[in-house]
C-alpha cells in the first residue's frame, strides 16, 4: 500500500498506522475508565451527608483522573476523537430529553408566577452580562457579539434537571418554595436553551466566506430548523398517539412499535443537521415539540436518563478533564481570578437581583427569594458542554474554559446547602407536624389504623378499639384496614372498578372474611350505647414488599395518629403462640422504621374480653412506665384507657434504686451525654407528673412503684406481673438511660418489640396476657416532622 502523506507534509505508512494504534497502551485507557466508574461512586457516596448531587463527584474525579499523566498518555489523539464522538452522541440525546420533559407551549400562555421569577432572574443576568463581559476581555478568536451572546445566554440558564433532581432528594419539591423554584429553573432553562437554538442559525460557530455566504447560511439553516420544528409539531402528535393506543398500559410493549418509535424520533431530530445544523440544538428542538404524554415518551425519559446517569455521565467529565488540562490555568495571573469572580459575581448578582425584583413585587417573602435566586444559579451538564465545545472550537482559551467550568462547579455544590437552610427557616415558621398521641390537640377525635390480618384477630381487634375510644367527645375515627397479600390466586380475581386505579376483588373467600369483619365491628358499634365510634373499612392489597409502603401511604392520606398492627405470631389452642408469618413480621419491622405516625403492635394471647367490658365486671390492664420518649407515648394511649368504664388500669414507675445506684453506673449509654439523660429524666418526670395529677390523683388509676437495682431485677419484675392483667401496655425503646433495660435485648427474639416487650412476650406459658408494644412517630427523616408540602412564601 502507498504511503500516506498529511498536510504537515510527515508522511506516514498504513502498516506504521494499524502497529502504532496496535502498540497504545489498552490497559491505561481501561484503568483510567473504571477508575472513573467507581471513584465518583465512591466519592458520591462520602459527600452523601452534604446532600451533594452525582454531579459534583463525577466533575471532581473527572477533571482529576484526566490531568494524571498516565491517563492522559494513554488516549491518542486517535482514541479522542471516538471519545468525543461518544460524548458528542451523548450530549444529543441529553438535549432530546431535556426537550421532551418541557412543555414549550407555555410560553404561549399568560405567564405564572413560576414564569414570571425565571423570566427576571434570566433577563436581569443576560442584561448585565452583556454589560459587563466585553470589558473582560475573555475573547481569543471570535467576535465580540457572538461571544457576549454566547456567554450571557450561558450565565443566565438554570440546570433544571439538577435542580429538580436535588429538591426531590431532599423531599422539598412539594412545597411552595419548592414548586417555585423548579417551575422556574424549567421555564429559564427552556428559555436560554431555545435562545442558543436561535442564535445558532444567525451566528453559527463555523466562519463564513463573506457576509453573503453567511446570509445564505442563515437562511438555509434558519428554513431547515423551522421545517423540522413544524414536522414534529405537527405529525408526531398523531404518530405517536397511535403507537399509545396501540401500546396500552399494562400490556408488554410491541417490538416492532418500540423499533419504528425510535426511527421515527432519529429522522426527525436528523433533519435540521442534513442542513448544517447542529445536532444537538437539532435534538432538543425535536424532543421540546415531542409529546411529552404517553407511554412511549415516558419509556424513552427513564431509559435515557438511566443510562446517562449511569454510564455517560462520568465518562463525559473525564472527556471535559482531557480537555481542559488543569495545568494550563494561568493561576499566577491575577487577571484570571478578577475574570472568575466577575463571572461568578455577574450569575450571582443578576439571578438574585431579579428573582428579589420580581418576586416582591408578587409579594413573596425577601429570604425566601434569596433562597429561590440562588437556587437558580444551578448550571447543569449542557453549560459545561457549552463552555468545552466552545474550547474546542477556538473560540476561548484554556483559561477562561476551566474558569466557566469552576463557576459552574460552584453554583451546584451551594444548592444543597441553600436548602437545608429553606428547611430550617420552615421549620421554625410552620408548625412541626407530630402524628403521635402526645401531641393530639384535645378537641381533635383520634383517628387510628386498626390492621387486621383476617377473622382471628376480630376479638383482639374490637378490644383495642373499645379501649382506645376515651371520652364520648370527641371521640374515635376507626379504619378498620384488611391486610391481604397480593398472590397470583386473588390477582386473577381483580376486576375493573370506578376509577382509572380502582380494582375490585371477586374471591370468594376474601369478600366473605372481610364481610364477616365488618359485620362483627358494626354490630359492636351499634350495641355500644355510648357511642363515640365512627368505622370506616379500608383494605390494603398487595405484596409483602411493598405493603408497609402502602399502609403509610394510606395512614399519612389518612391523617392517623396510630397504626395498630398485629403480632406475626397467632394465638394456638393451647394459648401459646406459633411461630408466626414471615412476611407479616417484614411488614411490622419495616412499618416501625417509616410509619408516619406512632405505631404499636399487639401480641395476642387472648385479648377478647369485649363482653367483659360491656357488663359490670372489670377488666385489669397495666402500663409500665420506665422512660423515654416511646414510654412517654404509652402512657399517653393509657390515658386515654384510663376512662374506658370497663377498665381498672394500673400505672406501674419502675424506678433506679438509690441505694444501690453506686453499684450499678448511671450512664450505661456512652454515646448519650449527661446532659441528654438530665434532659429525658426531666421529660420523664413532666410526662408521669401531668398523667399523675390527671388520673391517680383523682382515684380513677391505681398507681405502684418499684425501685430497681439492674436490669435482672427489671426481668424478675416482669415475669412476676404476668398473668395478673388483661392487657400490659409499654414503649418500644427510645430510652437514653437504661441502666434498667440493659441486657434484656441479650437474648431477644423479635427486636422489633423492644427489651421489655420481647421480655413479656418471650414466654411461652399459657398466661393469658397480652403485650401492647407502642412507638413513638420517629420524626427523625421526614424533614424531622416538617410536612413535604410546607409553605413559607
Amino acid at each position: 500500500m502507498p504511503p500516506v502523506t498529511t498536510s504537515a507534509n510527515i508522511t506516514f505508512h498504513p502498516c506504521f498506522l494499524r502497529f502504532d494504534a496496535a502498540s497504545v497502551s489498552f490497559s491505561g485507557k481501561m484503568v483510567a475508565l473504571i477508575a472513573t466508574y467507581v471513584l465518583s461512586r465512591v466519592v458520591h457516596h462520602l459527600l452523601k451527608p452534604f446532600s451533594q448531587p452525582y454531579m459534583t463527584s463525577d466533575l471532581v474525579i473527572g477533571l482529576i483522573l484526566a490531568s494524571l499523566p498516565y491517563a492522559r498518555d494513554s488516549f491518542t489523539s486517535l482514541f479522542s476523537v471516538t471519545l468525543e464522538n461518544i460524548v458528542d452522541f451523548g450530549m444529543i440525546s441529553y438535549a432530546f430529553v431535556l426537550g421532551l420533559e418541557m412543555d414549550p407551549y407555555v410560553i404561549f400562555k399568560s405567564p405564572t408566577r413560576h414564569a414570571m421569577v425565571a423570566y427576571a432572574g434570566t433577563v436581569s443576568t443576560f442584561v448585565a452580562a452583556c454589560a459587563i463581559t466585553p470589558w473582560l476581555h475573555y475573547l481569543r478568536n471570535s467576535s465580540v457579539i457572538t461571544f457576549t451572546l454566547s456567554l450571557s445566554i450561558s450565565l443566565s440558564g438554570s440546570g433544571s434537571h439538577i435542580l429538580t433532581r436535588l429538591m426531590t432528594y431532599l423531599k422539598v419539591g412539594k412545597s411552595d418554595i419548592g414548586k417555585l423554584s423548579i417551575g422556574a429553573g424549567v421555564h429559564s432553562d427552556m428559555i436560554t436553551m431555545m435562545s442558543v437554538v436561535l442564535s445558532f442559525v444567525f451566528f453559527p460557530l463555523q466562519e463564513t466566506a463573506n457576509f453573503r455566504e453567511g446570509i445564505k447560511t442563515s437562511v438555509k439553516t434558519g428554513a431547515a430548523l423551522m421545517l423540522q420544528t413544524l414536522l414534529v409539531a405537527k405529525i408526531s402528535p398523531v404518530f405517536m398517539n397511535w403507537i399509545n393506543q396501540s401500546n396500552p398500559e399494562g400490556k408488554p410493549l410491541k417490538g416492532s412499535h418500540l423499533v419504528l418509535s425510535m426511527a421515527f424520533m432519529t429522522v426527525i431530530c436528523s433533519l435540521a443537521p442534513w442542513m448544517g445544523y447542529n445536532s444537538c440544538l437539532s435534538a432538543f428542538m425535536g424532543g421540546l415539540f415531542l409529546p411529552s404524554e404517553g407511554r412511549i415518551s415516558k419509556w424513552t425519559i427513564s431509559r435515557i436518563n438511566n443510562l446517562l446517569s449511569t454510564l455517560f455521565y462520568p465518562l463525559f467529565f473525564f472527556w471535559v478533564g482531557l480537555r481542559v488540562d488543569i495545568s494550563s490555568f494561568a493561576v499566577g495571573n491575577i487577571g484570571t481570578w478578577v475574570r472568575l469572580f466577575c463571572l461568578i459575581l455577574i450569575a450571582t448578582i443578576g439571578k438574585v437581583g431579579g428573582t428579589l425584583i420580581c418576586g416582591l413585587t408578587l409579594g413573596y417573602h425577601r429570604p425566601e427569594l434569596v433562597a429561590v435566586g440562588l437556587l437558580l444559579t444551578a448550571k447543569g451538564h449542557f453549560h459545561v458542554y457549552f463552555a468545552v465545545d466552545a474550547l474546542r472550537q477556538g473560540k476561548i482559551d484554556v483559561t477562561t474554559c476551566i474558569s466557566m467550568v469552576i463557576l459552574i462547579f460552584l453554583s451546584v455544590i451551594h444548592t444543597p446547602f441553600v436548602v437545608k437552610h429553606i428547611i430550617e427557616r420552615a421549620r421554625k415558621r410552620v408548625p412541626v407536624q407530630r402524628m403521635t398521641l402526645r401531641w393530639l390537640d384535645p378537641s381533635s377525635e383520634l383517628r387510628i389504623l386498626l390492621c387486621l390480618h383476617g377473622t382471628h384477630n376480630l376479638e383482639s381487634g374490637i378490644s383495642l378499639m373499645e379501649i382506645s375510644r376515651g371520652k364520648p367527645a370527641p371521640g374515635l375515627f376507626v379504619h378498620v384496614t384488611d391486610m391481604i397479600e397480593l398472590t397470583e390466586k386473588i390477582a386473577s380475581t381483580l376486576v375493573p372498578g370506578e376509577g382509572v386505579d380502582n380494582m375490585t376483588i371477586t374471591d370468594n373467600s376474601v369478600t366473605e372474611m372481610r364481610d364477616e369483619i365488618t359485620r362483627a365491628f358494626q354490630t359492636h358499634i351499634n350495641e355500644n350505647v355510648d357511642g363515640g365510634i365512627v368505622l370506616s373499612r379500608m383494605l390494603v392489597l398487595s405484596t409483602f414488599n411493598s405493603m408497609p409502603h402502602d399502609i403509610s401511604v394510606l395512614a399519612e392520606d389518612l391523617m392517623v395518629s396510630l397504626i395498630l398492627l398485629p403480632f406475626h405470631k397467632r394465638l394456638k389452642a393451647d394459648g401459646t403462640l406459633d411461630e408466626g408469618h414471615p412476611g407479616f413480621r417484614h411488614v411490622n419491622r419495616k412499618l416501625l422504621r417509616n410509619a408516619p405516625c406512632s405505631i404499636g403492635i399487639l401480641v395476642d394471647r387472648g385479648f377478647g374480653f369485649t363482653e367483659r367490658l360491656s357488663t359490670s365486671s372489670v377488666s385489669k390492664v397495666a402500663v409500665i412506665f420506665i422512660g423515654g420518649k416511646d414510654d412517654q407515648e404509652a402512657l399517653a394511649y393509657a390515658g386515654r384507657v384510663a376512662w374506658h368504664p370497663g377498665v381498672k388500669l394500673t400505672v406501674i414507675r419502675f424506678l433506679v434504686d438509690k441505694n444501690s445506684e453506686q453499684h450499678a453506673p448511671r450512664r450505661v449509654n456512652n454515646r448519650a451525654s449527661v446532659a441528654e439523660q438530665e434532659e429525658e429524666m426531666k421529660l420523664d418526670d413532666e410526662c408521669f407528673a401531668e398523667f399523675y395529677e390527671k388520673y391517680v390523683a383523682g382515684g380513677n388509676v391505681a398507681y405502684m412503684e418499684k425501685h430497681l437495682a439492674n436490669s435482672s431485677e427489671t426481668y424478675t419484675n416482669l415475669m412476676s406481673i404476668e398473668g395478673q392483667y388483661s392487657l400490659i401496655i409499654v414503649g418500644r425503646a427510645g430510652r437514653v438511660n437504661t441502666v434498667l433495660t440493659q441486657g434484656l435485648n441479650d437474648w431477644q427474639q423479635c427486636p422489633e418489640l423492644g427489651p421489655v416487650g420481647d421480655v413479656l412476650s418471650g414466654s411461652n406459658s399459657a398466661s393469658g396476657t397480652s403485650i401492647l408494644i407502642i412507638q413513638l412517630h420517629n420524626i427523625k427523616g421526614q424533614l424531622d416532622g416538617l410536612s413535604d408540602e410546607f409553605s413559607i412564601m
